[in-house]
């Protein structure tokens, strides 16, 4: 069996992927290979998981880019996620952390609220690239309190919050396996988890939706997707297979070293979920003009 990535080794999809697949592996009596297809913002590997043959023996990963929002950003895609893709399972969350520089007079949630609103501010946030959940769900946040924050695009999170120590930058919303060893030696302070619920490696730390934002959640979630096509039965199988691999305490414990925390779903339960992130982000994407002309 292969199980494309359509992200580089070492990546976060890449270390989830492998995980799970070897032990999804044991219950299938399968060896499951990893194949690697970065490129195109992960569209590449994604359109390589829609054109696989539908027989169950080519599956994949990947992530809210080329399954929702690429959907709107770009004008022409290779495939189209709600026809050509069959969705197997949630994977896992990574719920973007909302965080400051130590040094950063702001401590918490509304006191970042007040900075955005006042008058002539002049703060900047980094994010891992234009249209990531990193810039939209800091431009959703900016949205529903009426503030201002200029956004900084970055290639990757270690760039972004490079820019949050050197000053450049002053507050952000990135995935925690970028900033919770910055948060953990004190370089950076975790003022809100952009999640619905608290996070597992951050209980003392408020949600923005308790703070008063609900809806404003932000996570660089991985799911497991199968071409369309694929027989019901063999979809049950490799479901089962996957969501007993995520529930596994092995894969679990892994998974929480990466700060992800496992999401198993049924296929339905992920198809909605998909279709739940459209709606939250599309008007964002268009309201700031990201998608092609």
């Amino acid at each position: 069996m292969t199980l494309i990535v359509p992200f580089g080794p070492g990546s976060s999809p890449d270390t989830m992927a492998r995980a799970v697949a070897e032990e999804a592996g044991k219950t299938l009596q399968q060896s499951i290979v990893i194949q690697n297809k970065p490129g195109a913002s992960g569209n590449l590997g994604t359109d390589a998981i829609a054109k696989a043959n539908p027989d169950g023996y080519t599956f994949g990963v990947s992530i809210t880019g080329p399954l929702v929002n690429n959907t709107v950003i770009y004008k022409h895609l290779p495939y189209r996620p709600a026809t050509d893709l069959t969705p197997l399972t949630l994977g896992v969350h990574q719920y973007n952390v909302l965080v400051v520089p130590s040094a950063s007079p702001v401590k918490t949630l509304p006191e970042l609220v007040a900075a955005m609103k006042k008058p002539g501010a002049q703060l900047n946030f980094p994010s891992t690239g234009a249209g990531t959940v990193s810039h939209l769900a800091v431009e959703l946040l900016l949205d529903r309190v009426g503030g201002k924050a200029l956004h900084v695009p970055y290639k990757s999170s270690p760039d972004a919050v490079t820019s949050l120590l050197s000053g450049d930058t002053q507050f952000a919303a990135l995935p925690p396996v970028a900033v919770m060893p910055m948060v953990k030696d004190g370089r950076l302070r975790a003022i809100a988890a952009v999640a619905a619920k608290r996070l597992s490696f951050l209980p003392d730390t408020p949600t923005v939706s308790e703070l008063g934002y609900p809806g404003v959640e932000g996570s660089g979630w991985i799911g497991f997707v199968a071409p369309a096509g694929i027989p019901a039965d063999i979809k049950t199988r490799l479901n089962a297979a996957l969501t007993q691999a995520l529930s596994s305490p092995s894969v679990t414990q892994r998974l929480k070293t990466m700060y992800m925390e496992a999401a198993p779903s049924t296929p339905e339960a992920f198809g909605q979920y998909m279709a739940d992130e459209l709606q939250r982000w599309s008007p964002v994407i268009q309201r700031l003009n990201l998608a092609e002309n």
